[in-house]
């Protein structure tokens, strides 16, 4: 058993907790039972911290996962003036933007760490205090991940964009106004800009090609909560009115369905059982699907889904693709799975053009993985192919056994976690700092699924 916490649930003196701990000693081979508890998405709540900068008045933002990400925004806002408060219920934020402030570039740069949320403030602070700070942009190290996007979105709201050796200065001296906006992918980042800025410019925009995952819808409901005119029409095509204020928003945040979905993969990969309490089912329906095709069992129930391997592991073609498609974040946690089907299995990846390097670890714990770096063509073929896209060939099963790892990125990190704990041996994982950028209470989870781990600082 992990000798995070004893048996009561209170932490041995002397062990790093969850905030200090860096790397995992695993001893995998027993399988992952029990529940866990899904919160609010990484990728809704942490947009919707930024919204509350345009409100008059205070917004209330519930269901926050207490995850790196979150500390990072709150950190962001707060060095601008936003005074943030946790509220009674466990979860809740209260965020008050009526002090806010212009920050420095190198404020912003030292709460922004490797984040790249730091380019979503530039509409609000524009409307709010006429000028936007952006340091060098981090991140996950799965791509390029351009902001040509955002910059171009802004310059057409009326935006000024000036380069320098700290970073990017962008201002709005006739003030900005609607726009016709036509993405040349529909990228959630940029689709968000262009709704956080678009909503109190002055006049109407329209934006093609847009991004219409569930946590855009979500943002899109809590700035209608605040004011906004915002109407989604077929197509990809969302419009939106400009309005000349916005008052604050209490929003309770859509579940994190990578999450859930993570821990699907892991009671596939590990031949466990994992109840995913507060994850629905309209919102991963294409998951389940591909979860069922693998061999995978679940059932929905009205607090969540049950997961667990049915028969065999099956080999499945994947094609990641925004949404209604495969998300590429569910496929690094499927791939430690596949590893264990019989027979060849193949994942396009569409969306990043460096999201299959984790899987040299992989191989190194004795999967058998094939990466092509320039992507494969197949008659099955849905997704229309990009000239970044990149293809894994996995053929299995293969017995997985102890390695010593280190985390590359948030997703990459999880599956790694996965496959030790599905390995035969002790393994070690390092760097899995990373990991709480997104999994909120991670090691207290594994703890509850009795998970046999040690951590060290």
């Amino acid at each position: 058993m992990s000798t995070l916490v004893t048996d009561s649930g209170d932490r041995i003196p002397g062990q790093p907790d969850w905030e200090e701990a860096e790397t995992l000693t695993i001893r995998g081979g027993r399988p992952l039972r029990g529940t866990v508890e899904v919160k609010g998405a990484k990728n809704l709540v942490t947009k919707a911290m930024v919204a509350a900068l345009l409100g008059d008045t205070t917004s209330t933002l519930r269901d926050v996962p207490m995850i790196s990400d979150v500390k990072v925004v709150r950190s962001l806002l707060e060095v601008h003036g936003v005074t943030v408060t946790e509220g009674d219920e466990e979860g809740t934020l209260h965020l008050d933007p009526s002090g806010a402030v212009a920050a420095h570039f190198e404020e912003i740069d030292a709460h922004a760490g490797a984040s790249r949320i730091p380019i979503l403030f530039c509409g609000p602070l524009l409307h709010l205090l006429g000028e936007a700070l952006i340091p060098d942009l981090g991140g996950c190290r799965i791509g390029d991940r351009p902001i040509n996007f955002h910059m171009d979105a802004l310059r057409a709201f009326g935006a000024v964009v000036d380069k320098s050796y700290e970073g990017i200065r962008i201002t709005a001296p006739d003030g900005l106004h609607g726009a016709n906006i036509t993405l040349p992918y529909p990228s959630v980042g940029a689709t968000e800009q262009v709704l956080l800025t678009a909503v109190r410019a002055k006049g109407v925009t329209e934006l093609r090609n847009a991004a219409i995952e569930p946590e855009i819808m979500d943002l899109i409901a809590v700035l209608q909560k605040m004011g906004a005119i915002i109407s989604y029409e077929p197509n990809r095509v969302i419009f939106i009115e400009g309005v000349e204020r916005l008052d604050g928003y209490d929003h309770r945040a859509i579940f994190d369905r990578n999450e859930a979905a993570s821990w699907a993969c892991a009671a596939l990969a590990t031949d466990g059982e994992i109840f995913a309490k507060g994850a629905r089912q309209q919102d991963m329906l294409t998951f389940l699907n591909v979860f069922r095709k693998a061999g995978g069992w679940f059932d929905v129930r009205e607090d969540g889904i049950l997961f667990r391997r049915g028969d065999a592991l099956k080999p499945v073609m994947v094609e990641t693709d925004v949404h209604p498609g495969f998300m590429t974040d569910w496929q690094q946690p499927l791939i430690v799975a596949l590893t264990q089907a019989s027979g060849t299995s193949v994942v396009h990846e569409t969306v990043y053009e460096n999201r299959l390097g984790f899987t040299e670890a992989l191989n190194k714990m004795g999967a058998d993985i094939v990466v092509h770096p320039k992507g494969l063509d197949s008659a099955d073929r849905r997704v229309p192919r990009r000239d970044l896209e990149q293809a894994a060939v996995i053929n299995g099963p293969t017995p997985l056994h102890a390695a010593d790892v280190e985390v590359p990125d948030l997703r990459g990190g999880y599956s790694y976690v996965i496959a030790a704990l599905a390995a035969q041996g002790e393994s070690t994982v390092r760097n899995i700092g990373i990991i709480r950028r997104g999994y909120e209470k991670f090691l207290e989870k594994l703890t509850a699924l009795d998970a046999d781990f040690d951590v060290a600082g």
